[in-house]
Formats: structure tokens, sequence, C-alpha cells
């Protein structure tokens, strides 16, 4: 039998290079390189797992990483099956270490593994706390106190707020006077009393971050307050909050963008914030009104392109959901707000967190030309009644409404499902 030149290659056994490197013995210069190429924190967990020189080649804190899938987080105690019937719980912490369940442990959804991880999370629990945004991968937790926190699920690493009894609007607090420990002044000089649970849970609407706090000890936070429309800031290591004048009722949404923090009234109008100085400036950008949507988010879709998405309900007494979204895009030559049909590859994350938008190219089991939306408006979030909260992803091309794959529904949720972006650093 005559061998071709390709079949002798195959049988022939190889002789061993002397020269040849084992992939354990690879230089740390290469594998850094290597390493640097992963773009999501799951390759990078499991590149570093393979040797000891691998993990120790590489730092433990991959900076490099772009803004991650976002994860869900569930209430307590949450189960959810998978689209085969079958519960996938995965219990790990932030370095990706196996953990024990435990009765403040969180479940976060993950859309691309289809799986939820179990994280060590007691500072969520809803007898106390209420988170109020979630921004770079930190929670901002208000307690029952006045104490107010950002917290990093992955990591746990925590940096404290001034309390929400430094707001230029609380004239007075009093643990003693039960019942009405707060004292505030409306914008018309009216004085109203609030309970340390009225605070926590109705004082503020969302906040936003600059940036990691792990990351940028400069991070400055913005807070859009809930009854009064008011904006507020503080930097780190600022004892107490300040309000930005002149940017009262634009408390749709918040983003920051370019070093700048953009911030949306009910018309569709922005108010851009520079609050880097010691005095803020406001300048506003005075689109033709955008008449239609209940409710409005706004998203970075890249350093030179902003989006504006309104949301439109069906509200009814204990039935309530998304009927609609419609995106716009930012034409600064008018100002004017043009209609975007289509987004492409791109998926957009809305709610009580900053709005994301990524490739659903770079996430497997991801779908483009997608809005992924939580509740971020119900009344139902904090009263105890029973009820499924609204989340859902919406396709832009046809229109259709399809649940999570975590889809659930648990009688009497205090806390509706929040997307928080895994930050490992």
């Amino acid at each position: 039998m005559v061998l071709s030149a390709t079949e002798k290659a195959l049988t022939t056994k190889a002789e061993p290079n002397p020269e040849a490197v084992g992939w354990s013995e690879l230089p740390p210069e290469l594998l850094q390189t290597i390493a640097e190429k992963l773009i999501t924190h799951t390759d990078y967990l499991r590149f570093r797992a393979v040797s000891t020189t691998w993990r120790l080649s590489t730092p433990t804190a991959p900076l490099h990483l772009p803004t991650q899938l976002p994860w869900l987080m569930l209430p307590f105690n949450q189960t959810r099956r998978s689209t085969q019937g079958a519960t996938r719980h995965v219990l790990v912490d932030g370095l990706g270490q196996r953990k024990k369940i435990t009765s403040t442990s969180r479940p976060f959804f993950s859309l691309s593994a289809n799986k939820s991880h179990s994280l060590h999370l007691p500072e969520s629990s809803p007898h106390r706390r209420r988170h109020r945004g979630s921004s770079h991968g930190y929670l901002a937790f208000l307690d029952e106190s006045p104490d107010f926190f950002l917290l990093n699920p992955l990591t746990r690493a925590k940096f404290h707020l001034p309390p929400l009894s430094s707001f230029p609007n609380v004239v007075a607090f009093d643990f003693s006077d039960v019942g009405r420990e707060y004292t505030l002044r409306a914008p018309n000089g009216d004085v109203s009393t609030r309970s340390l649970s009225e605070m926590r849970d109705l004082f503020i609407k969302k906040v936003v971050l600059s940036s990691s706090p792990s990351v940028d000890f400069n991070f400055i936070v913005f807070a859009i307050l809930n009854q009064t429309g008011d904006l507020a800031f503080c930097k780190n290591g600022y004892r107490s909050w300040l309000f930005i004048e002149d940017a009262q009722s634009y408390c749709e949404d918040a983003i920051y963008c370019n070093g700048l923090f953009y911030a949306v009234n009910k018309l569709g109008q922005i108010a851009v914030c520079d609050v880097t100085e010691e005095f803020p400036r406001v300048s506003f950008i005075r689109t033709p009104p955008q008449i239609g949507g209940d409710l409005l988010y706004l998203v970075s879709l890249s350093s030179e392109e902003l989006l504006l998405v309104t949301r439109y309900l069906d509200l009814e007494i204990l039935d309530y959901g998304t009927r609609e979204f419609r995106v716009y895009r930012l034409d600064l030559s008018g100002p004017k707000w043009e209609r975007v049909t289509s987004l492409g590859d791109q998926m957009l994350f809305l709610g009580e967190n900053s709005s994301v938008a990524l490739s659903a190219f770079d996430f497997p089991g991801c779908k483009g030309n997608c809005i992924y939306y939580t509740d971020d408006y119900s009344e139902l979030n904090y009263d105890g009644m029973a009820g499924n909260h609204d989340l859902g992803v919406y396709n832009l091309e046809d229109g259709s409404i399809d649940p999570l794959p975590c889809c659930y529904s648990v009688p009497q949720m205090r806390w509706p499902p929040i997307w928080v972006t895994p930050n490992p650093c």
C-alpha cells in the first residue's frame, strides 16, 4: 500500500522537540498579553484557573475588561427553571469560589450562561434596606437610618456616602421623634415630616456614578430625588449633598458621558451638568418636546451617540405592563431627536440601573436590536401586595415582547429585580 504525503504525516510519530515549551511554562509576558485579549470576566477566571503559573502571571483585578453583560439580581430564595425545565444554580463568590447557600444570599441570573450565581449579600435584606440604582457594578443602598452606601456584590467593596439627613432640603433629623424623624422644606417653603421608612423608600429615585469607586478615587455620585425633582451630587469624601440649581424637573433619568452628567425631563429636553469644579455649571439642549411615553431613559450608545428611549405602559389596578418602546437618536444640529427603527446588533438594558448598551455579538445567548427591561415604576414594589413585576425583552423589529429566561411569579415580592453589571475590580 502506497501512502500519500498527508497520510504519512498523520501516521508518523513526531519526534520530541527538546526546545518546545510546555503550556504551563509559557513566559509571564506572553500570558499577560493573552489575558489582556479576553473580554469577559468568566473567560478571565477560567484562564487564571489553568495553572499556578498562569494565575501568578495575571492580576486578580482585570482592569482592562470592558463593560460586562449585566446580571439580573433576583429576590431572596428565588428559584428559576431553564427552558428545559431543570433548575440550575451555581454558588460562587466574587472570585469564582464555591460557597454555601445562606439566608442572606441573593441569586444573580446570567443571560449568557443561562444560570444563576448566588452571592452572599446580607446588606440587601428587604426588611431594612432598599436599593436605589446600580452603576459601574455597585448597588446603592438606603437604610432605615440615614445610612447611604455603595456596595460591589462581587468584591464586597463598600463606600459610604453622605447620609440622607445631609441633603439641603432636610432641615432637621431626630431619631427620638418616632414616625416624624425627618423634617423637610419644599421648594415653596412648606415644611413637612417624614418617617424613617418613608425616606428610605421614597426620597431617592435613582443614583448614577461617574466611574467605578474602586478604580477612580475621585468618583462622583449623582442622585435624582423622587418627589421634588431635584438633582443632587456629592464627590468622594464629601460630608453632605449639594443641589444642582436650575435643573429641577430634569428628573426622568440621568447618565454620565464624556465627563458630564446628562439629565432628561418629561419633554425629552436635556440638562447637561458639569460638577467637576467647585460650583456646578448647567447648560441645556432644548429639543422640540417629545410628546408621549410614560417613562424616559437616556442611553450612551458611544461617546458621540446619545439615545432617548420612551416607554409606553398599560396601567390597570394589579395588572400593568409595558406596551411599547420607542428609540430616538440626538441630532445636535437641530437640536432634535430622530426616530431609530433598528439598533443593529446593539441591545439596551433599562430599569433602575444606569442604562447600558452592548453588542449582542460579544455575548452568546443574547439578541441584538432588543431592549432588556425591568420594573422601575410600580407602586406595588414596596407595599407587600401580590403581583408580578413588569420585565421582559422587547424586540424593536416587530414590537414583540418575550419573557426573560428567568421569568418567574412570586407573590408579595417587595423588591423588583435590577440589572447589575459585574465589576471584578
